[in-house]
């Protein structure tokens, strides 16, 4: 978990790849990318089946040809994006300026968001036109991929939703400046004040000094006699 700044003050630190691995940040973005292959990668294999008319390839999603391309496409980005974020996930240790810290962490959060938006979307979209296909030789040979497809992106919103959970708790601690000032005055706890001299109770005659502006009087200032009577 990271603390004040972003963690900016834990920059240039050594990574722990074994740490790093076991993060859940980092599982569920395995997990994201593992599934956005399930879905492009069926779709672009078997999506296309032959129409029943005639040899041209239509999509197996009810025939339509925008279903196949935007599953394509979001799984497609949401792979590309995994691999992306990846790579920042490893840097994010080397950076030591905060503003930068916290760009990375907001582009984190809104990319997370809106693709658990899209894969919903998506979620939706395939279900509906897979339910309205009509059945038919092409749709046996690819209800399978078309299957697996409509499943990975149901899985896709929750890993994906999970990431905006975490990135989400990474901008809120980043910007809490309270751990900041607990982190500092805990790091002086330890520092005692100095205190006062602690003496005996009885000062010494030699620690006062004759007040200032004071002059020694004569008691038989020159040139001057008393007069007697």
């Amino acid at each position: 978990m990271e603390g004040a700044s972003f963690g900016a003050g834990r920059a240039g630190a050594a990574l722990d790849p074994v740490r790093f691995a076991r993060r859940p940040q980092t599982l569920l973005r395995l997990a994201s990318w593992v599934f956005s292959i399930a879905v492009f990668g069926p779709i672009v294999n078997e999506g296309y089946v032959n129409a029943d008319s005639g040899p041209e390839l239509r999509c197996v999603f009810n025939g339509n040809a925008g279903a196949c391309r935007f599953g394509v496409a979001l799984g497609l980005g949401a792979f590309l994006a995994c691999a992306a974020f990846l790579l920042l996930d490893l840097r994010f240790q080397q950076i030591s300026s905060v503003r930068d810290r916290r760009r990375a962490v907001l582009l984190d959060l809104g990319f997370s968001g809106l693709w658990s938006f899209l894969w919903f979307v998506g979620f939706c979209f395939l279900t509906n036109q897979w339910q309205r296909t009509a059945p038919g030789p092409g749709t046996l040979q690819a209800g399978d991929a078309a299957r697996a497809a409509i499943a990975f992106s149901f899985f896709s919103i929750l890993s994906w939703v999970a990431l905006t959970v975490k990135a989400l708790q990474r901008f809120r601690l980043g910007t809490d400046m309270s751990l900041f000032a607990t982190e500092q005055l805990g790091a002086g706890a330890g520092q005692a004040y100095p205190g006062y001299p602690v003496g005996s109770g009885v000062e010494g005659t030699e620690t006062y000094q004759s007040p200032p502006f004071t002059e020694t009087l004569d008691t038989s200032p020159k040139g001057y006699q008393v007069p007697a009577y």
